[in-house]
């Protein structure tokens, strides 16, 4: 029998948009097992706008949402999925310390895997994560969680390229200072690297869903990670 499992969406994304990762994970685990934490893009923003407070809004539907799961499926552990904001949100939840005055008692959360977070960020509110998981994180935490994080390797940022390029190249020096690296169209693979963490890099793989190309949520792509899932 396998465990639960709990997937939070990524920065301004909703859970409608993870029907499909859902989908083919319950295909292997059970339908009835798979929670997807109940995100809208209201989450992200806020209203009024206080994208900077994000995260605290996230890891309360998360909480409720492990809590639901718990509640469905006691004495058995839990497995969280975070998407890229998702991801680190939910890293700041299971590290249990105080995070904007909110902090959540331990869960019986057993593996976080992780997909296209960014655990560095110079971003503004992204720095604001960041350096709140480089601040907590330590190997006690790895002792306790399984830690997986998943990175894509699929387009170099590049400044005089095609319009993917181009995007990929604002969007990775957002994130890090330096667009000329590789990543997922989206984060920097290096930004997904977490020491003490069992990192993962995938090849052609985008950030976001979009036509005619492998996601993080496409099937193919979900059966190369799902093996981390120590369930």
């Amino acid at each position: 029998m396998s465990n639960p499992i709990v997937i939070v969406p990524g920065t301004a994304m909703w859970g409608g948009i993870f029907e499909e990762m859902r989908w083919h994970l319950g295909k292997v685990f059970g339908q009835e097992k798979i929670f997807i934490v109940p995100l809208t893009v209201l989450d992200w923003i806020g209203v009024p706008p206080s994208p900077e407070r994000s995260t605290v809004r996230v890891m309360q539907r998360l909480h409720e949402t492990v809590l639901e799961a718990q509640k469905r499926y006691p004495n058995e552990p839990i497995s969280i999925i975070g998407h890229s904001g998702g991801g680190t949100a939910a890293m700041i939840y299971l590290l249990g310390k105080p995070f904007q005055g909110e902090v959540y008692p331990e869960v019986p959360v057993r593996q976080l895997i992780t997909l296209g977070s960014p655990f560095q960020s110079v971003e503004q509110y992204g720095k604001i994560k960041s350096d709140f998981i480089a601040q907590h994180l330590n190997q006690q935490f790895f002792a306790r969680i399984n830690v997986v994080s998943v990175a894509g390797k699929t387009r170099f940022g590049n400044p005089k390229g095609s319009l993917a390029e181009r995007t990929a190249f604002e969007c990775y020096k957002n994130t890090i200072g330096c667009g000329s690296v590789w990543g997922d169209g989206v984060v920097p693979t290096q930004a997904c690297w977490l020491d003490g963490a069992t990192n993962l890099e995938v090849h052609n793989v985008e950030h976001l869903p979009t036509p005619f190309r492998l996601w993080y949520g496409s099937q193919s792509v979900i059966k190369i990670w799902q093996e981390s899932l120590k369930i």
